[in-house]
């Protein structure tokens, strides 16, 4: 994680109560500054849901011990890791039910939101079993709601992490983009899957503003992910799956582990 943001916090607090910085105070700072903790927020594309490997505890959240998060602390052992990412959560959900373990002493923080706020779910469902037209009609609402609502969303849960955790550094992850396009490949047609990911980098694309407006790192997977899609070959993606409807299009472990945590790795 960035120390020299949070060293920088720490001496402008000691600054701020007229304590003059010795050799050794600002060693003392910077090594409280580093001895801090993790909080991982977001919805299910952070807990982990696709991956297995669910933690009992975490009920209906899902939260994995194979998700990027988990992975991360596991790695890094931040001085406390606080995982409250759940499954199907939008905006709302993380602002009053995810952010109590957010603290001044809380050094880093990540976070996956949006997707749910514009109907991710109903989406892909109207996508599976419609129509071209309609599949792309209902993307556009999809869209419609990211330009006029989504943003005003985003701004209320990154002002509410700012300001329950002013000294962290705060990561906002996107979405990968679903579908390798070009390609023989059973299933939607290649106007769906097209349109898919359209609206997957129109997602990110309002994400990333919202972000950056905050002074927020935004971790774009795209990358990491590409050659990985769905229709790949070799995809880290899982499918529509009608057993476990609420695990299709989510990052498998190799996903979470090959797409998602060295980005996350990078930003923090």
């Amino acid at each position: 994680m960035r120390r020299s943001r949070l060293m920088a916090y720490a001496t402008s607090l000691l600054l701020a109560a007229g304590i003059a910085l010795t050799g050794t105070a600002t060693a003392q700072a910077s090594q409280q500054a580093a001895a801090t903790g993790y909080v991982a927020l977001g919805d299910s594309y952070s807990s982990g849901v696709g991956a297995g490997s669910y933690i009992g505890s975490s009920g209906d959240c899902k939260r994995s011990t194979k998700a990027f998060p988990y992975l991360w602390a596991a790695a890094n052992s931040p001085s406390s890791f606080d995982f409250t990412a759940c499954s199907g959560a939008r905006t709302s959900d993380v602002t009053a039910s995810q952010l109590a373990p957010l603290n001044s002493a809380t050094g880093l923080v990540s976070i996956t939101v949006g997707g749910n706020d514009a109907g991710f779910a109903d989406v892909m469902t109207t996508c599976v079993t419609s129509s071209d037209s309609t599949c792309v009609s209902r993307i556009n609402t999809a869209k419609a709601y990211v330009d006029s609502t989504l943003p005003g969303r985003l701004d209320s849960v990154y002002s509410a992490i700012r300001a329950k955790a002013p000294a962290a550094h705060v990561v906002v992850l996107g979405y990968p983009r679903f579908y390798k396009l070009g390609q023989t490949c059973a299933g939607l047609s290649e106007t769906k899957r097209s349109a898919i990911n359209n609206a997957s980098d129109y997602l990110n694309s309002a994400i990333a503003k919202r972000a950056a407006d905050h002074g927020f790192t935004f971790g774009d997977v795209r990358s990491t992910f590409t050659g990985h899609e769905l229709c790949s070959g070799d995809s880290w993606l899982l499918s529509v799956n009608w057993l476990n409807i609420g695990e299709s299009y989510h990052p498998k472990a190799s996903g979470q582990s090959g797409g998602y945590l060295p980005v996350f790795r990078n930003a923090a």
